[in-house]
C-alpha cells in the first residue's frame, strides 16, 4: 500500500498522507511520512485481525514501537487513521486505474491492464479488504462519502473500458458485471489458497471471464 517515495516524487508535491514539502529534504520530513505510513500499515493489519472495536491506541502504538500517546502526534485517533486509510487505497485504486487506461491501447488491452490492477491489489492487500467490509460503519461520515465517491468514479472507469469491448450491453448491465466481478476479486481474504502468482493468474482469467460472459 506505501510504496516508497523517491526524491523526485517528494519534491513535485504532496507527500501521501497530505503533508505537502518543498524540494528541501529533512529527515524530520521523511521520518513523519514514514511513520505514518507504519502506523497505516499496522493498523490496517491489527484492523482486519481484530475488528476496528477491537483494536486501542496504545496497542497501535505498540506495534509501531511507539506509545500510545505518541500516536496522536500523527493522527487524532482511531477513526482519523481509519478514514486516511480507506480514503488513501481509494485515491490509490482511482489514479492507478487512470494510469492504466492511459497507457493502454484500447479495447482488451485495457481491461487487461485495470485486471492485472484490480487483481495485483486484491492479491497484496488482503487486510485492506476485510477492513473496509467489516469496518465500514466505523468510518466517519465525511470520509464515507470521499470513498463513495472515490470508488463511484474507479467503477465508471471499468464500465466505459467494458462498454467499449461490448458494445451491445446498456450502462446499468456494465456496471452490474464490473460490480460482481470486483466481488469475485475481492474474495481474496477467504479464497486466496494458492501462492500469489498462481491466484493473479486465476483471477485475471476468471475476472475476464465474468465481465465478457
Amino acid at each position: 500500500m506505501c510504496a516508497a517515495n523517491s526524491s523526485a516524487g517528494l519534491c513535485a508535491g504532496p507527500l501521501r498522507g497530505g503533508h505537502g514539502v518543498g524540494c528541501t529534504l529533512t529527515s524530520a520530513n521523511l521520518i513523519v511520512v514514514t511513520r505514518r505510513d507504519e502506523i497505516l500499515q499496522a493498523a490496517a493489519e491489527l484492523f482486519a485481525a481484530r475488528g476496528f472495536h477491537g483494536v486501542s491506541i496504545v496497542e497501535l502504538g505498540a506495534a509501531c514501537g511507539i506509545s500510545g500517546p505518541a500516536l496522536y502526534k500523527h493522527f487524532s485517533g482511531k477513526e482519523a487513521i481509519l478514514a486516511e486509510m480507506l480514503v488513501q487505497i481509494s485515491e490509490e485504486l482511482l489514479d492507478e486505474g487512470r494510469r492504466r487506461v492511459r497507457r493502454a491501447s484500447g479495447g482488451e488491452d485495457t481491461m487487461r491492464a485495470l485486471l492485472d490492477w484490480h487483481v495485483s491489489f486484491a492479491v497484496t492487500h488482503r487486510e485492506l479488504i476485510v477492513v473496509q467490509d467489516r469496518d465500514w460503519s466505523s468510518l466517519p461520515d465525511d470520509a464515507r462519502e470521499q470513498v463513495r465517491e472515490l470508488q463511484r468514479k474507479y467503477v465508471e472507469i471499468w464500465v466505459r473500458a467494458l462498454r467499449r469491448l461490448r458494445l451491445d450491453l446498456r450502462a446499468p448491465e456494465a456496471r452490474a458485471r464490473v460490480h460482481a466481478t470486483f466481488g469475485l476479486l475481492n474474495s481474496t481474504p477467504h479464497s486466496a489458497f494458492l501462492e500469489d502468482v498462481e491466484m493473479h493468474g486465476l483471477l485475471m482469467t476468471m475476472g475476464r471471464a465474468a465481465l465478457l460472459a
